[in-house]
């Protein structure tokens, strides 16, 4: 038998860790991220079984790429220009505070002057884009308030980049520095961004319908690792990252009609690569740096975590976030970036500090990296809960023939019946956690608040014909439908009852449709019991019609007479059973009594 390629085996090695150690780590609520690292450390610097770790690391950064590509695909441009002051303002006040700080700290610990502080500093200011949005992808946050900030402040970092490549250059012992090349490294930069803009504008659209007409599906998948691959590797060409390369691919995509069909292709590419990443991460640990430096390590990491923590949280509250949501984005954020690992090793063929410092500040960030997990899980503890969490209402592309509030069990049902019939319906709720639940499922909820004006309004209620109102809560549910039925009285209301008294107040209010949420299913569950017992399907289905005609004409009598009108309708067979219990005695048990039969019934 021939030996096994190398190749083959660390490909082996790598996937088999990835198979053992996600799993587990997901069981014990540590997430993914957190047991791919595990089990690069084991693979690497404990067992010894795979020694190349930059040569993995270069290609999994790949992984990088993909995942801000998918994530341009999502973020239409218009949406991006909303989040412009988040990105260059948030953004920018966090690197050049955590910066300046952590370069303080670098100074008077001794660790570098000042030139070759300002390096380190710097370059541990910056975050890791792969972990916090994997963590923000696997608690489906990246939509939520704290998600797009984290994703603002992320974004920056990354456009951070070329001025600070720029800075160790001029900061490095080059004898031969010509004047303006920063200038014309920024010019460049920008001309690129502007010829991708171009392009993504008036090529690609063009390009894929040409692709899609020929049917070949491994066609279009070739097509858009091109695209993914071809926009990475000019970024980079021109001093930027490859990631913003992809995200800008991705964004110029956004509103292509091929934007589902290109996130599916690349998906698969995007966990596998992004699973080995995190692997190489975990390989790349210098275990022979870390005990040598133990002491040293053992203070540094805590202490640029709460550094850079202490800092985002409190720029976050400036800028308006509430204590929760601050807290979120200080958990996600404090960790060294990989950009880190690049800013450091050019410090290095710079001159700028020691290949050692370098392995030093690369184990600090690898080991600031490796406790992220395990910060955003432990930010709860200092959570307030002081109110309920919202999502940026962004309602593009809202609009359609049924206008649905409220996402709850029934309307779920409800939707189901639409969706199958072809219909198109826009889904408002303002419960952030079923908005997630509900993405999960491949359903498309905007995040809005039924019971106001402009949320109406934006998620296109005029386009409506017909708002179907499934909200829970009694309360809820008749301010919208006073509020629909004032600002828009030709508008059809079809609305969820609570129970009987309340179909009867909905009639009252002359909606067009109501239906008591438990009515269908109880008489559907009566039916199938009297089949059980040996009652012919016809004979229980005439039954259960004959109930279903009894309970309109009541709730009709009611709605003229009160809701003690209609009795003699009922089926009822009186019994005496013997109480548990003493039964309770007075005027208010019975009204009580009398109260819980007629909603009940």
């Amino acid at each position: 038998m021939t030996t096994p390629n190398l190749l083959y085996v660390e490909t082996l090695l790598l996937l088999g860790g990835a198979v053992v150690a996600a799993p587990i780590f997901r069981k014990l609520g540590l997430g993914t991220v957190l047991g791919y690292l595990a089990a690069g450390v084991i693979i690497g610097p404990i067992l010894h079984l795979i020694t190349d770790a930059e040569a993995i690391l270069s290609v999994a950064e790949l992984g990088v790429v993909f995942l801000l590509f998918v994530i341009g695909l999502e973020l239409k441009p218009s949406r991006l220009w909303h989040m412009r002051a988040d990105i260059f303002g948030l953004g920018t006040a966090q690197v050049v505070l955590s910066g300046l700080a952590l370069t303080g700290a670098a100074v008077a610990t001794g660790l570098a002057d000042w030139r070759s502080g300002l390096v380190a500093g710097f370059g541990l200011a910056l975050s890791s884009t792969a972990f916090a949005l994997q963590i923000l992808n696997d608690r489906a946050d990246l939509n939520s308030r704290y998600g797009q900030r984290s994703f603002s402040i992320l974004l920056l970092q990354d456009l951070a980049i070329v001025p600070l490549l720029a800075m160790v250059t001029i900061l490095g012992n080059r004898q031969d520095p010509q004047a303006g090349s920063v200038l014309i490294d920024i010019a460049v930069a920008v001309a690129t961004v502007f010829g991708m803009v171009m392009v993504g504008r008036y090529l690609l659209t063009p390009m894929f319908q040409i692709i899609a007409r020929t049917g070949a599906r491994e066609v279009m998948i070739a097509a858009a690792l091109f695209i993914v691959l071809g926009s990475a590797m000019l970024m980079q060409a021109s001093g930027m990252s490859m990631a913003m390369g992809a995200f800008l691919s991705g964004v110029m995509l956004a509103e292509s009609s091929y934007r589902h069909e290109l996130e599916a292709d690349i998906e698969p590419f995007r966990g596998i690569l992004l699973a080995l990443f995190f692997m190489a991460v975990g390989l790349s640990v210098e275990l022979d740096v870390i005990v040598d430096n133990l002491v040293f390590i053992l203070v540094a990491v805590p202490t640029v975590m709460a550094i850079k923590a202490t800092i985002i949280y409190t720029i976050c509250r400036l800028a308006g976030s509430p204590h929760d949501d601050a807290i979120r984005i200080a958990a996600l954020l404090p960790q060294g970036g990989e950009f880190g690992f690049v800013l450091f090793t050019t410090a290095v063929a710079s001159g700028v500090f020691s290949s050692g410092t370098a392995s030093l500040l690369i184990s600090i960030v690898t080991l600031t990296m490796a406790l992220t997990p395990i910060a955003a899980a432990l930010a709860s503890r200092v959570m307030s809960n002081e109110s309920r969490e919202e999502l940026d209402e962004d309602f593009e592309g809202a609009g359609a023939d049924v206008l649905m509030i409220g996402f709850s069990r029934f309307a779920q049902i409800a939707a189901q019946i639409l969706l199958a019939s072809g219909r198109e319906v826009t889904i408002i709720d303002d419960s952030a956690d079923r908005i997630r639940q509900a993405a999960n499922f491949g359903f498309r909820i905007y995040f809005g608040d039924g019971t106001r004006l402009d949320v109406l309004r934006a998620a296109g209620i005029e386009r409506a014909k017909i708002v179907a109102v499934c909200t829970q809560k009694r309360e809820v549910t008749d301010r919208i439908v006073d509020l629909v039925a004032s600002e828009f009285p030709d508008a059809r209301l079809f609305v969820r009852a609570y129970d009987r008294i309340h179909s009867l107040s909905l009639r009252a209010r002359n909606v067009e449709y109501e239906l008591r949420e438990t009515l269908e299913s109880g008489l559907l569950f009566g039916q199938k019991t009297i089949e059980a017992l040996g009652v012919t399907e016809e004979r229980a289905a005439a039954i259960s019609d004959d109930i279903r005609r009894r309970d309109e004409e009541r709730l009709q009598i009611q709605a003229v007479d009160g809701i003690s009108a209609g009795r003699h309708m009922l089926h009822n067979r009186p019994v005496r059973p013997e109480p548990l219990m003493k039964p309770k005695r007075g005027a208010a048990a019975a009204e009580e009594a009398s109260e819980d039969t007629a909603e009940g019934v």
